[in-house]
């Protein structure tokens, strides 16, 4: 009975650590973007609050999971992030209660995250790409840059918000 229960206890343990060495997504790319991992008061450059964003990590550390939810109440929307190895990219894929949807690739420049969509067209036939940028701040908070930048490369900003930490 006791060389059983050793057994389990042991199989257990070789099954518990393999995974650790197992993990797929352990790596420093899988890992550039969990400075964004948290729950987050956000606000605007006036300091308006904008809203709440909690950012975790599911599936096994393969995917940054984004929950947002407006001060205003009434838009909420939620993102995945991840690391696709076989593209050597960053890419998030945003879905909101409005029925929006936004695909973005890119990857980690220093102390930013820069992910842009594919060209699209404005109502007038006028092309643009999003660019969302996050930037890393010394004092631990995330400045979120979200602009639209035509063939003119004009950009224009269509969301700048302060990530805080909620204690």
């Amino acid at each position: 009975m006791k060389k059983g229960i050793l057994a389990l206890v042991l199989l257990c343990s070789l099954s518990i650590s393999g995974q650790e060495d197992n993990c797929m997504c352990c790596t420093e790319k899988h890992q550039e973007f969990d400075f964004w991992i948290g729950t987050w008061n956000v606000t605007t450059p006036d300091g308006k609050q904008a809203g709440v964003n909690i950012i975790d990590k599911i599936q096994d550390k393969c995917v940054l999971r984004e929950n947002w939810t407006s001060a205003k109440g009434g838009y909420t929307g939620t993102s995945t992030n991840f690391y696709n190895e076989k593209e050597k990219q960053w890419e998030q894929i945003w879905v909101d209660n409005q029925g929006q949807s936004l695909h973005l690739k890119g990857g980690r420049v220093n102390n930013k995250m820069v992910l842009e969509s594919n060209e699209v067209s404005d109502s007038e036939g006028n092309m643009f790409v999003n660019r969302i940028t996050w930037i890393v701040n010394n004092d631990g908070t995330v400045r979120q840059l979200w602009e639209t930048v035509s063939h003119k490369k004009t950009a224009k900003v269509i969301f700048d918000g302060l990530y805080a930490r909620k204690k």
